[in-house]
């Protein structure tokens, strides 16, 4: 009788494991699916098309003048990055027309090109256009003056940087994308912060200038600027201002430095936008113009402080 029992209790004990083990199972493979549904439905993938206007190869990446992407941005230049299609970078050149899938991963905040494919080469002995070649505003140009108001409600114009290297970039307050004016923000917020020790924290300044008049009034702008500074530092804006103003405005330096900014039809609380950072030297002469987001706050402050020297 008692070898009958222990037999039944082995049974009932292999039983009991073969059942956990087989949920376990089913739940993994049921959370690995719900993962990967997740993963998938975070992913947009669009139809682009449009024309080189520069090819930057150690960062893998393209500027892009494109057309419209129906449902989802406007005609602008803008750069991409470019992913699983490295062959592109031996044969694209400036004027290249090319066609491709724009995919947004709005899980991560990302977006790259990939599929690229080549319509219309373009000539091979012309070199990659850069800011300069475009048009736009050249080294040792005089920046036009600007009226804008700033944070504390003050008007501000290019006399209130006589005798101060400064630098502006743009932004507007409810951009969502963490490669775009999030980081613009968080390098003149950092910037800022170390410029307070620097012995030239008196003669560098730093603005950012909104193209969303409508929602980033100064008082919003004030709040924003002491989210990225922090709010336990007791932050100023000596050094950094935050400031907006009209649309023409705004234009009037945008477009001397190249600089694209328009309303997304497809959001109306949303722009499209290229990126610009221009550095001033004291005389208020253009340095240099920055195209994209590939620079840091130590190099931001390096090129404005070696401007001071000469």
């Amino acid at each position: 009788m008692s070898l009958m029992i222990n037999f039944f209790m082995r049974f009932i004990l292999i039983l009991s494991l073969v059942v956990t083990f087989f949920n376990s199972g089913c739940q993994y493979t049921q959370n690995q699916t719900n993962n990967n549904q997740a993963n998938s439905s975070s992913l947009k993938t669009f139809q682009i098309k449009g024309k080189v206007i520069s090819v930057d190869i150690p960062n893998k990446k393209v500027e892009l003048a494109h057309e419209d992407i129906p449902g989802y941005m406007e005609a602008m230049t803008m750069s991409f990055p470019i992913r699983n299609a490295d062959w592109v970078f031996t044969e694209l050149t400036k004027d290249s027309d090319v066609k491709a899938e724009l995919v947004v991963d709005n899980l991560k905040g990302e977006y790259w090109l990939e599929k690229v494919g080549i319509v219309a080469a373009g000539n091979p002995n012309m070199p990659a256009a850069t800011t300069n070649e475009k048009g736009f505003a050249k080294k040792g140009e005089n920046l036009p003056d600007f009226n804008l108001t700033n944070q504390e409600g003050k008007r501000i114009s290019l006399k209130d940087f006589a005798g101060k290297a400064f630098a502006i970039t743009f932004i507007y307050a409810k951009c969502p994308l963490p490669d775009f004016c999030i980081k613009m923000s968080t390098n003149f917020s950092d910037a800022a912060n170390m410029l307070k020790t620097s012995d030239s924290k008196d003669r560098i300044r730093l603005l950012t200038v909104s193209f969303d008049p409508a929602n980033d009034t100064p008082a919003k702008l004030k709040e924003y600027g002491i989210g990225y500074l922090g709010k336990d530092s007791q932050p100023n804006f000596d050094i950094w201002q935050l400031a907006v103003g009209s649309d023409k405005d705004v234009r009037a330096i945008t477009n001397f430095i190249g600089l694209d900014y328009s309303v997304d039809q497809a959001d109306k609380a949303q722009f499209n936008h290229s990126l610009r950072t221009v550095l001033i030297d004291q005389n208020g002469k253009v340095i240099e113009i920055i195209s994209g987001n590939d620079w840091t706050p130590e190099d931001l402050i390096r090129k404005l402080t070696i401007s001071l020297k000469q």
